[in-house]
């Protein structure tokens, strides 16, 4: 036994950890947490009556809300009765987290999850100060700034350093969180959600996962306190020597050695036993989250403040489901729209709008698929529990749009009849001025009728807009660009007209009779063209406002903005923009799958990765008209059988719509593909910021972050805007929301406030698939794939949340419905 410098206290905090679909079937996690609440109850009930004296001293920590909405829903007055006599004497804790989230989970939702716990909390006079966070590696700004808001006081991380890291470059300390707001959040940064189990303090659940010592650990032991004392004494040694600043340290305890584990009160029995043997030196104490905080804040050592994010290093699972999440995201999205449209709830069902908030919640939960999906993907527990989670997205996306129809309807959106009349509405539902293409839809078995010559006109003040037919799977979209003011609807009609408008060759087109326009654009006499026309030469597109042009192989390399004659791309990228690159780290065979992932740490990645950056080998025109042309872009690239992007450019916006389509290979192997992104809006010696919207806050990456931080990707909500002070570009992501900085080489990994990243260039990609993680990600992310991006580059995008604003206007779409009269 190591001889200490100073008597400690351990403050032992016992909880579950929730998973929901790591261990088990969802439902069947779900029923362990309801008994596991059961089991807390049954055990403080003991110690009540007296039947288990030597339980004396019990506490149980809820570490997420939904267990105990689970239990209130499933549970007999009885029970939770006896369950709020236990809340209320203090000896089981509610927390404020609903579930350990990732940064998927938007602001609304979040909130209305926050205030579930805080109104039960009130429903039983008691006040909740205190939230956790269990496995996940961080949460966003926003995250934490909505918790502050509801009314938490103190965060509690005891986060998996398995794939991620500690902030501030050590953990077992409290730190101040500053909020953007200025308010502060009483964080302890500490360790492992099972150090206690490490240590030895849970009877007939011992395991050596952070340690490496001299014992050959099974979970049930004989010499159980033998090895307790051992490694307790060396823990709390080394915690000197680390100079530690406090004589106490927490460790979280669960009664079993696993996630989803219940309660035992073996460990105070145990704790009774190690405080008779060893309490003058090391003296144990079970205690609530807000017992625990209030001992850190009787401390007399100042507590250091510090403000910015805290990136998940565990929110990168999203990239294995990629289209489930971009189900979820659409969802998630087009909620907030119906709120928009229908404010007051008049033609929204409010049980299935909770509903439809409930699966959105368990798709964003942390836990991305069963615990062997890479060791074994073809085993039906890994693809039954794939498949649930994934459900929870398309559950929420049917819920919504059928919400939305309803809202239509009641707006007088058509359904299906004969001899419909071609007349529409275009829907602003924001509280501000929009500019928009809005897309009026008719059905493949009308398009004969538009053989003749029309016009789309405004009702009130028919004044006729200009228009362009774009042809679609099932009918053809009349695309009409319009400027609504706040919450304005216009109605709309097309008008046939008698005459037929004859066509003959233009006495100023520069093309020849093959169809090819090889001419120089500038040739000629000026002010013959058409100012709004778009070209396309072969070598580059151009607008009025905009020059994008290409290299063979690399791809997309200049995209000048005629406004200030800038390139909006960095130089010296080894990938264009929307260029692929694709990543797999080589395995010697199947039996390796999982050791060669444990090995990556926190590059994602393997020092002998192989890289293939797409070859772009041709681009065609698709179509060419009055406001908008659109342009194909094929590239060949390793692990993608097939990719494209297609651009589309807009006569009079400074905008560009991308969707980006591949059928990517199904490869067991660890892999990444990327999507280049190497937007800037300055160039030479201009600062400039990327900011990014992560849960309703805004950041700047790499300097609104923690120090200690991952700085390598963000998860984030609608896009980035990079900004010079003056000029801005906004890059709207609908799809794929994690963001990917820097280089994309295996090698050390720069924390958020090192000075080397002074010299790093913030080159961006959208990380769209992953399938590296050894446990629970999907093996493979073959499949087809369609992901959508809309750049915007502008002066006023440099004000970051007018840019953010937009993104999110655009990522939701324009409305524009068929009216039934």
């Amino acid at each position: 036994m190591q001889a200490l410098n100073k008597k400690w206290k351990i403050a032992v905090l016992h909880h579950s950890h929730t998973d929901i679909g790591y261990t088990a079937r969802q439902e069947k996690i779900e029923r362990y947490h309801i008994d596991f609440i059961r089991q807390a109850v049954e055990i403080c009930e003991l110690v009540e009556n007296g039947s288990k004296p030597e339980w004396q001293g019990f506490k149980w920590v809820c570490e997420n809300f939904w267990p105990v909405e689970r239990f209130l829903a499933k549970s007999d007055s009885v029970l939770i009765e006896k369950f709020e006599a236990a809340v209320r004497r203090g000896d089981i804790e509610l927390t404020a987290n609903y579930l350990n989230m990732t940064d998927l989970i938007n602001q609304p939702v979040l909130q209305k999850n926050t205030e579930k716990s805080f109104a039960y909390a009130a429903k039983l006079g008691i006040q909740m100060r205190s939230a956790m966070i269990a496995d996940i590696n961080g949460m966003s700004w926003g995250y934490a700034q909505t918790l502050v808001d509801t009314g938490v006081e103190h965060l509690f991380s005891c986060l998996h350093p398995q794939h991620g890291m500690f902030p501030l470059g050590r953990k077992q300390i409290p730190f101040w969180w500053e909020m953007p707001d200025g308010k502060k959040l009483l964080v302890w940064n500490g360790d492992l959600y099972h150090l206690g189990n490490n240590l030895g303090l849970v009877p007939r659940a011992l395991d050596s996962y952070m340690l490496q010592d001299e014992f050959q650990i099974s979970a049930i032991m004989d010499n159980h306190l033998e090895i307790a004392e051992t490694r307790v004494f060396r823990y709390l040694s080394q915690l000197e020597m680390d100079g530690h600043p406090y004589d106490f340290v927490p460790m979280m305890v669960s009664g079993l050695i696993t996630d989803n584990a219940p309660p035992s009160g073996h460990i105070v029995s145990f704790i009774r036993t190690w405080n008779e043997r060893y309490g003058d030196q090391v003296e144990l104490e079970m205690m609530t989250l807000g017992e625990f905080f209030d001992h850190v804040q009787r401390q007399p050592q100042e507590i250091p403040v510090y403000r910015g994010d805290w990136p998940d290093w565990w929110s990168d699972g999203v990239g294995s489901t990629a289209a489930a999440t971009k189900l979820f995201r659409e969802a998630q999205r087009q909620l907030e729209q119906v709120r928009r449209l229908d404010p007051k709830g008049i033609h929204t069902d409010a049980e299935r709008m909770k509903e439809a908030e409930y699966q959105l919640t368990l798709f964003a939960e942390h836990t991305w698929g069963y615990s062997s999906s890479v060791k074994e993907p073809w085993n039906s527990l890994v693809q039954t529990l794939g498949s649930r989670k994934e459900m929870s997205a398309t559950r929420a996306h049917q819920i919504i749009y059928d919400t939305l129809d309803e809202v239509l309807a009641a707006k007088g959106e058509a359904q299906l009849a004969v001899d419909l009349p071609f007349r529409y509405a275009i829907i602003n539902p924001y509280d501000h001025a929009i500019e928009d293409m809005f897309k009026l839809h008719f059905d493949y078995w009308e398009q004969s009728l538009f053989t003749r010559d029309f016009e789309i006109v405004e009702e009130e003040s028919g004044e006729v807009l200009p228009h362009q037919l774009l042809t679609i799977a099932r009918g053809t979209m009349i695309c009409v660009v319009a400027k609504l003011k706040p919450k304005e609807e216009r109605k709309l009609f097309i008008r046939f007209l008698t005459t037929v408008t004859g066509q003959t060759i233009s006495s100023v087109q520069l093309r020849g009779t093959d169809g090819v326009s090889d001419i120089a654009t500038n040739f000629g006499q000026e002010g013959t063209r058409n100012p709004a026309e778009i070209r396309f030469d072969g070598t580059s597109i151009e607008s009025a406002g905009v020059k994008i042009a290409w290299e063979a192989g690399k791809g997309i390399t200049s995209w000048i903005a005629k406004e200030t004659g800038m390139n909006l791309i960095q130089e010296d990228t080894f990938s264009g923009a929307f260029t692929p690159v694709y990543e797999v780290s080589p395995v010697a065979s199947k039996e390796k799958m999982v050791e060669s992932r444990v090995s990556m740490g926190r590059n994602r990645k393997g020092p002998h990765v192989k890289r293939s950056v797409g070859n772009l080998t041709g681009v065609r025109e698709v179509t060419n008209g009055a406001l908008f042309a659109s342009y194909e872009f094929d590239y060949e690239v390793q692990g993608i059988s097939y990719y494209s992007v297609l651009i589309t450019l807009y006569t009079g916006m400074p905008r560009a719509d991308v969707q980006v389509r591949m059928h990517k290979d199904s490869i067991w192997q660890p892999e990444n593909v990327y999507i280049g992104l190497p937007f800037q809006a300055s160039q030479g010696e201009v600062s400039e910021d990327l900011w990014l919207e992560k849960t309703g806050a805004m950041i700047r990456a790499w300097k609104d972050q923690l120090p200690g931080t991952n700085t390598d990707y963000f998860c984030i909500q609608e896009g980035a805007v990079a900004t010079d002070g003056g000029y801005g570009v906004t890059i709207a992501i609908p799809d794929t929301p994690l963001i990917q900085l820097g280089s994309l080489d295996f090698k050390k990994r720069l924390l958020a406030g090192d000075t080397a990243l002074r010299h790093e260039t913030k080159t961006m990609y959208a990380w769209v698939l992953n399938n590296y993680w050894e446990t629970n990600f999907k093996a493979t992310v073959g499949g087809f794939y369609e992901f959508d991006y809309h750049i915007g580059w502008d002066s006023e995008y440099a004000d970051p949340r007018q840019a953010m604003a937009w993104c999110h206007r655009v990522n939701a779409g324009s409305i524009g419905i068929r009216l039934q009269a």
